[in-house]
């Protein structure tokens, strides 16, 4: 087995004197920090913010210099190359200050700028030749990740996760020997990935999300997604919904190199089970299994193993997640919808009134997506976040604009413990309670594991 992922610094090339920095020391860094420390670079790991108790112990325990609570320029400014965190963007005052300083001294690098930035994916991937499965979209990653893997995992396997979910690719490729990755990669990670390449690269869908991290252009999101085919060859594979209208759009206007499976409703049907025996449910999941199953024939896994994994499979936290049912009321975590096509999925799943939670940062979000589901659902909408001016902008006129007959209440809370009380006072009777908020998490929790977590905290204890 070998990979074609070629760089400036050579795959498993130990090199002392080539110092690295990494930008951020959550996961993704602190397993980079530890492959390089392996294999022999120098390094140093600089976060502007707290690093977590775990992550200092795995940095110290390798021996990792690191500080937190700021960057200190002259410690990181001479670095042959960057690993950044997929959370810090490009145009942090960070990495401006050191673009200034690399052309000043009239270094030649990637951009011709001598800044060499890369994520820790493209770091891993230098270090082993095992099968990459990767998946991106703006909506279904975790979920489709997660079923890959687990199809895989049945089969018997020797396979690894990670990306946004599972452990550090780089902290697995360190100390593990794994022959596949699933990977769910996000756009911010695919913005600093050169040579890296999938074997079966699989595009769910793109819909606007993001767009604070992209000029507020949807072609620059999109043309991030794509990079997901970055140097695919005829050998490789590529996964795409054809009736997505963007990625139709741009399969329209790109002549990519990989073997191209497309598939959807108009296409032929690759399911083994039909689609009443999925253990995913929704119109959505049947599109996730889809792409998960020709993932799983192009490895060449058993017919029967996929049919059984299809139907054993029991979904992610924090996506359409059952909390419990109070007083007739079904509560459902959904706190993984952080845009506004991730919440019309989940609006579109409900067969019941619906109170709807929803608020948070927003990212530049365009919520007329979901008005008529909104206006067809939905008796009440909770708003929860530390700004709702836009929310209320969008949806107040909408509320009292009757569709079959009634229109919707709105209620403005700026926490989550007032959310739900005020959803437990709207709700009756057979209604379902949806936390599916549209938004970024980070106005008032961690992220959006700590969102669903107090949330469903916070119902059981009703």
């Amino acid at each position: 087995m070998s990979k074609s992922n070629q760089s400036s610094l050579p795959c498993g090339e130990s090199r002392r004197g080539v110092f690295i920095v990494v930008l951020g020391a959550g996961e993704s860094g602190t397993g980079a920090a530890i492959l390089a420390k392996e294999k022999g670079f120098d390094v140093f790991v600089s976060d502007c913010g707290t690093i977590s108790e775990p992550y200092r112990a795995l940095l110290d325990q390798n021996g990792v210099k690191w500080e937190d609570g700021k960057h200190t320029f002259d410690k990181i400014k001479d670095a042959d190359e960057y690993i950044k965190s997929p959370g810090i963007p490009l145009n942090a005052p960070i990495l401006e200050q050191i673009r200034e300083y690399k052309r000043s001294l009239s270094l030649e690098g990637r951009a011709g700028e001598g800044l060499s930035i890369i994520s820790e994916i493209e770091f891993a991937a230098r270090y082993t030749n095992a099968k990459m499965i990767c998946i991106t979209g703006s909506n279904g990653k975790t979920t489709t990740t997660s079923l890959i893997f687990y199809i895989l995992k049945q089969a018997g396997l020797n396979v690894g996760l990670a990306g946004n979910i599972g452990n550090s690719l780089a902290l697995q490729v360190a100390h593990e020997d794994h022959d596949y990755y699933v990977i769910e990669l996000s756009s911010f990670q695919l913005d600093n990935m050169y040579d890296f390449k999938a074997d079966i690269a699989i595009l769910l869908n793109i819909t606007p999300d993001h767009l604070d991290r992209y000029d507020y252009k949807f072609q620059n999101y999109v043309d991030a997604k794509f990079r997901i085919t970055r140097n695919q060859t005829k050998e490789d594979s590529f996964i795409y919904w054809a009736e997505d209208p963007v990625i139709d759009r741009e399969m329209k206007k790109l002549q990519l190199g990989a073997t191209l499976y497309p598939y959807g409703f108009t296409q032929p049907n690759p399911l083994p089970v039909g689609e009443e025996e999925l253990a995913l449910k929704g119109r959505h999941n049947v599109l996730n299994s889809m792409a998960a199953t020709i993932a799983a024939n192009v490895v060449g896994i058993k017919k029967e193993v996929i049919r059984k994994s299809l139907m054993t499979f029991q979904g992610v936290e924090h996506r359409l997640q059952y909390v419990a049912t109070v007083r007739g009321v079904r509560w459902i975590n959904d706190s993984k919808a952080t845009n506004v096509n991730s919440c019309w999925y989940a609006l579109e799943a409900m067969t019941t009134p619906t109170v709807l939670i929803l608020g948070g940062k927003d990212k530049g979000n365009d919520y007329s997506e979901i008005d008529e589901l909104v206006k067809e659902k939905c008796h009440t909408l909770v708003f929860m976040g530390l700004h709702n001016e836009k929310l209320r902008e969008h949806f107040e006129p909408l509320s009292n604009s009757p569709h079959k007959g009634e229109g919707f209440r709105i209620i403005d809370t700026d926490n989550l413990h007032d959310a739900v009380q005020a959803a437990y006072e709207a709700a009756h009777e057979g209604d379902t309670v949806l936390l599916s908020p549209c938004c970024a998490s980070f106005d008032l929790f961690k992220s959006y594991e700590d969102r669903g977590e107090q949330f469903m905290a916070a119902v059981r204890a009703l």
